[in-house]
């Protein structure tokens, strides 16, 4: 499959179609594969790259340093308190000073609306690491794990199930849209997804033969699932909303009863991470009904989340091999 993606900007996938996103999957599994032989190729010497992140990050930050130095590339790390974002500088101007140092940049940060003035005004590749509407390196490592664990994304049953209208909820149904997947959003009524991006879903849908349903029915949503996907409850900056978000949740949380009735005796389940699964932290102590996924389900033979987690890696250094050279 040749795609030719060189300058493109990754903000979300409703950019893309579904050729330019099969194509970065199947990327992504060669440089795994070509990292396991050693014979990664260091494609971008020489290049240098922006991280902006507004918001702390594990998965994303390491994903993104470390597919560089696969590939031979320079970092650096600007955080919230070593640029002035918005502050006393504009995005535009960040933007503008940014695109004549670096060949890329990749910003992680709370508003859509800055990634995309970035990639307007830098004059460079631009990256999405996670904004408040979407997250499109997440769900590529989402897809590349789906496709490692069942051969195949064709005629895949996939569940989000939790709030429907996160970042990561949103950017699951617009690749599910977009490449034919039968997608099922299963939450209650309240945090269903924008009734207007699930009607521009179900355009891509028509066009690529996916199913889009959104539905506060478990048994309905859950019915011969292959995949079974969870996040936390409240996102970063919503911790006010825990107590009500536990009260909405509660029955959405994923058990081992939950995989049972999808009728599937290899559903994976899978969680973009972190998981308040083992009570450890500090909010998991504090509210102990936060818990999204039982442990028996996150540590158990269905649950793919730590290849998911790794797989981030792949997908962002598919990305900037693709939009780079």
């Amino acid at each position: 499959m040749i795609v030719n993606l060189k300058g493109r900007s990754l903000l979300t996938l409703k950019d893309f179609s579904k050729r330019e996103i099969l194509y970065l999957i199947e990327a992504a599994l060669e440089l795994k594969e070509h990292k396991a032989h050693g014979t990664l190729q260091k494609k971008l010497e020489g290049k240098n790259i922006a991280l902006l992140f507004e918001k702390s990050s594990t998965r994303t930050r390491c994903a993104f340093v470390t597919a560089a130095v696969n590939e031979g590339a320079h970092t650096e790390y600007l955080g919230k308190n070593d640029i002035q974002l918005g502050g006393k500088e504009s995005v535009e101007d960040t933007a503008r000073v940014l695109g004549r140092m670096f060949d890329a940049i990749e910003f992680r940060g709370f508003k859509q609306k800055t990634v995309e003035l970035l990639a307007e005004y830098s004059g460079v590749p631009v990256w999405n690491g996670l904004t408040d509407l979407y997250h499109p390196t997440q769900i590529l490592a989402d897809f590349m794990t789906v496709k490692e664990e069942l051969g195949t994304l064709g005629n895949v049953k996939f569940a989000y199930v939790g709030d429907g209208r996160n970042n990561v909820a949103n950017s699951l149904m617009i690749g599910a849209a977009k490449i034919g997947i039968d997608f099922r959003v299963v939450s209650p009524l309240s945090l269903f997804p924008d009734k207007n991006l699930v009607e521009e879903c179900e355009v891509y849908a028509k066009e690529s033969g996916a199913r889009i349903t959104v539905t506060d029915s478990i048994e309905e949503g859950i019915k011969d699932c292959d995949v079974i996907y969870t996040d936390i409850w409240a996102s970063m900056g919503e911790e006010d909303k825990i107590p009500e978000r536990i009260s909405l949740l509660k029955p959405y949380k994923i058990t081992m009863n939950m995989l049972k009735k999808t009728g599937k005796e290899d559903v994976i389940f899978l969680h973009c991470l972190p998981s308040f699964h083992n009570l450890q932290t500090g909010t998991a102590q504090k509210y102990p009904d936060i818990c999204e996924v039982e442990d028996e389900v996150f540590e158990g033979r269905f649950s793919r989340v730590f290849d998911q987690a790794e797989n981030r890696l792949w997908t962002i250094e598919a990305v900037m091999v693709a939009t780079l050279i």
